[in-house]
């Protein structure tokens, strides 16, 4: 087996004007004139000077509940996704019994829940049986009282997501045991047939909303929290940033929701293209295989453990041809080392090159 390849820095690959960013689940593609003209009309009215409302600006708040579908629910503006997580986290710890979350899965509900003492069960799930993703039956074996269940939908990294019935079996079990249910929906703009667990157990669910991945403004800082009024109540109360969240992230967001039909037409064509012709590589190469098929996500997660190779050597051999993928070891301690997860939401081109130089690999014996 490979020796393990220490991680570049983020800061590092900043300066690196020629690289593919295929490694962060993030949009690369030109955005809507409307976000950019948005943008740069809040700069020049100077916006940058004054301080945001600390829920967010109404009209966002509003366009994000429509958006999902849940009229009535109240809408948190946050400093991107993650940022709201930190917060129900942080505020949520003293009323909760246990994390569960999974593995793979997304880390830091786990570690910001571990420094506020709260135990943590994480299920792993890396199983073709299990559809790559929680079963309820599994989630029965771990639940208890006033749990908070941590559910990826679809799941980062490995593409999966939950059918309705699927969602029905663990919101039941949540309400019979009075557990929160955190349904992280980053991607649920790459997704056929998606599902709200909100639509289902409103009064228990709190969901995740990101503007980094579907309209591509991670480095704005970006998200929301939304859930029922009165389960936000004391999220509100002290909010994540009680001096408001990045008013030009805020006016860029809107933009991007008043043509969100048009824009995701093109960034979903986009992405599919992309996923046929790197999936196409991939099996031609007979360099791993990918694990969900077609991806919910906008990335593939491509298991190399029959390869010789292992997941952060491989990245580090595409990093020499100026390609960002991101090793497994980030999100997955247990399965890490077998899988890679590569973005695709970005320009055509750069899935192309990643097609060639993938092949190249095949025939290469790992370092």
């Amino acid at each position: 087996m490979t020796a393990t390849v220490p991680a570049p820095s983020f800061e590092a690959l900043l300066n690196r004007p020629g690289l593919a960013w295929m490694g962060q689940n993030t949009t690369h593609l030109e955005p809507p004139p409307e976000v950019l003209e948005a943008l740069t009309d809040s700069i020049r009215r100077r916006e940058f000077q004054w301080y945001a409302p600390a829920l967010g600006l109404s009209e966002l708040r509003a366009l994000i509940a429509e958006d999902l579908g849940l009229p009535g629910a109240e809408v948190l503006i946050t400093d991107g996704a993650v940022g709201g997580l930190h917060h129900l986290c942080t505020a949520l710890a003293p009323r909760i019994s246990r994390l569960i979350t999974t593995d793979p899965g997304w880390p830091w509900p786990g570690r910001f829940l571990t420094v506020a003492g709260v135990p943590v069960t994480t299920v792993e799930i890396y199983s073709a049986a299990d559809d790559y993703k929680l079963p309820a039956e599994r989630l029965a074996e771990v639940i208890e009282p006033r749990a908070l269940i941590y559910l990826i939908d679809p799941l980062n990294p490995l593409g999966s997501r939950y059918t309705e019935p699927e969602l029905r079996a663990i919101t039941d079990l949540a309400r019979e045991h009075e557990a929160i249910l955190v349904h992280d929906c980053t991607y649920r703009h790459f997704a056929t047939g998606h599902t709200l667990a909100a639509a289902l157990y409103p009064e228990g669910t709190l969901t995740t909303y990101s503007f980094s991945k579907w309209l591509g403004l991670a480095g704005l800082r970006l998200g929301a929290l939304v859930g029922s009024p009165e389960l936000t109540a004391g999220l509100a109360a002290v909010p994540s940033n009680p001096l408001g969240a990045n008013i030009q992230a805020q006016r860029a967001a809107i933009a991007g929701l008043r043509v969100r039909d048009a824009w995701l037409a093109r960034l979903t064509a986009t992405d599919r293209r992309n996923q046929r012709v790197i999936t196409d590589a991939i099996t031609g190469s007979g360099l791993g295989r990918i694990l969900v098929d077609p991806s919910h996500g906008n990335f593939l997660a491509v298991d190399i453990a029959e390869s010789g190779w292992n997941a952060d050597a491989l990245s580090a051999a595409l990093l020499d041809e100026d390609i960002f993928v991101r090793a497994g070891t980030y999100q997955s301690p247990a399965f890490g080392d077998r899988f890679v997860k590569i973005s695709t939401s970005v320009p055509p081109q750069w899935a192309d090159r990643l097609a060639v130089v993938w092949s190249s690999l095949a025939e290469r014996k790992p370092r």
